[in-house]
């Protein structure tokens, strides 16, 4: 990865620690730094210099670098009411409310994922728990403690960026130990001794698979490594709070996957809260205990990963998250004593209870449709059947997906298509282009929405 090929955002200039990985050549040391297999002991001194000299920009930059101030290790006493709380947050840039969020608590030591589309606010609520910006009302709670008004250095937290934030002159290990040396430099009888120092860094080396790399600059390191380092620095401090900005949008997709696995190896071993932001929803899905969807600064939905994909509240949870995305149709309905009738071009349902709307919008999930030849006639049993023709298909690899479009739709396409996907085993023969087809899916896998706010129906309604 090149440096500064991805920029950092605004508000997050003054929060970078000075000379940070980026803001010159590659493998361009700093003037009198130390050779790359320069020891402790050959390059204390330069630490030591870069520490008194840059002492009052780290005060600041420290929580976006993940060196707060004080460290704070997970207390077992605050399990019952640890984690983090945000009561009646708001947070306004001028008249622009970014953040409105009336309740939103974050389970102690889970792994929780704030998901959702740039601008929804994720990256802003995560600056608010770590103090960088302070809400214009409301109040947030850290493992039961009000941390509203506490700078960054108090709370416990370290935080992790997209950008990294690396010193370039200083090696692996030197911007693994900075923070603990500049806590050590100020607090000489409370702070960390040179013995605890180089036993964290020891550790935290261990753990992320950084020991061969202990002596190289950040300029020596491929973008995956110098992701470990960002992270290697901010557990060094063994937060009670592990906060991550979009940590793995810089890498490619195969170390993505990789970076994936450590974190949540990471989170299993440190037994801490770690909140991470990110637009992926498959991050979302794969890494997280617990999920948090935005959108326009608000919680659209919270809960288990599993949870939120087979139970969207919402159709923009229901088509932001899950891949395919959920496929949406408004219908007609006609209710009586046996139940619901859904009608659409090309498509029908039934399901055993009533439905008190004349329409509504019925979702399915790409996955549980049934792929079938083309069979006239409406279902005999509870369920949905779409007729339709075959227009794209994908071979992804283990599966294939395939792209239809409502026989409504065969004379051209109009306002009145039904567009589908559905998800088929790579194993199964794959219908031709053009081939007419049916959908089946079983009426426990729809999902009904109200047609003007998209809210979820109440579940009796399905059946």
């Amino acid at each position: 990865m090149t440096p500064g090929m991805f920029p950092t955002r605004q508000a997050d200039l003054a929060l970078t620690p000075p000379r940070a990985l980026g803001d010159g050549p590659r493998d361009a040391p700093s003037p009198g730094a130390a050779p790359p297999d320069a020891g402790p002991a050959d390059t204390e001194a330069e630490t030591d210099a870069v520490a008194e000299t840059e002492t009052d920009a780290v005060a600041e930059a420290s929580a976006s670098a993940g060196l707060e101030a004080s460290g704070a290790a997970v207390d077992d006493a605050d399990a019952d009411v640890g984690g983090v709380l945000l009561d009646g947050v708001v947070k306004r840039y001028g008249t622009q409310t970014v953040l409105d969020v009336p309740r939103l608590h974050i389970p102690h030591r889970s792994f929780t994922v704030l998901v959702g589309p740039s601008g929804c606010g994720k990256s802003t609520g995560l600056r608010v728990v770590s103090g960088l910006e302070t809400p214009d009302s409301g109040t947030v709670m850290i493992n039961g403690r009000d941390v509203t008004t506490t700078p960054p250095g108090g709370r416990g937290v370290s935080m992790v960026f997209q950008d990294f934030a690396l010193y370039p002159h200083l090696t692996v290990e030197q911007n693994i130990a900075f923070s603990l040396r500049l806590e050590a430099k100020h607090d000489r009888r409370g702070g960390p001794s040179r013995a605890e120092i180089a036993r964290r860094v020891t550790d935290a080396c261990e753990m992320l698979g950084l020991q061969p790399l202990r002596r190289r600059r950040p300029g020596q390191l491929s973008g995956g490594e110098r992701q470990r380092v960002g992270v290697a620095r901010a557990i060094v401090r063994r937060p009670g709070v592990l906060l991550l900005d979009e940590p793995l949008s810089a890498l490619d997709a195969q170390l993505r996957q990789h970076a994936r696995a450590e974190l949540i190896r990471l989170h299993r071993e440190l037994g801490n809260t770690v909140i991470l932001v990110t637009h992926d929803q498959l991050e979302a899905l794969s890494m997280g205990t617990h999920l948090v969807v935005m959108k326009a600064g608000r919680i659209v939905q919270a809960g288990s990963p599993s949870d939120v994909y087979r139970r969207p509240a919402h159709t923009f949870v229901a088509t932001f998250v899950g891949s395919p995305a959920m496929n949406l149709h408004h219908v007609d309905v006609v209710s009586d004593a046996q139940g619901s009738r859904l009608t659409a071009a090309g498509m029908w349902a039934t399901v055993p209870t009533a439905i008190p709307l004349p329409r509504v919008r019925v979702g399915w999930r790409p996955a549980d449709g049934t792929l079938e030849p083309f069979a006239a006639g409406r279902p005999s049993e509870p369920g949905l059947s779409v007729e339709g023709t075959v227009d794209v298909i994908e071979f992804t690899g283990d599966t294939a997906v395939v792209h239809g479009i409502s026989q409504g739709a065969a004379a051209g396409r109009s306002a009145h298509d039904l567009p589908w996907t559905v998800v088929i085993p790579a194993r199964q023969p794959a219908p031709a282009v053009g081939e007419r087809v049916t959908v089946r899916v079983p009426h426990t896998h729809l999902h009904l929405f109200d047609p003007d706010d998209g809210h979820r129906l109440a579940e009796g309604a399905v059946g």
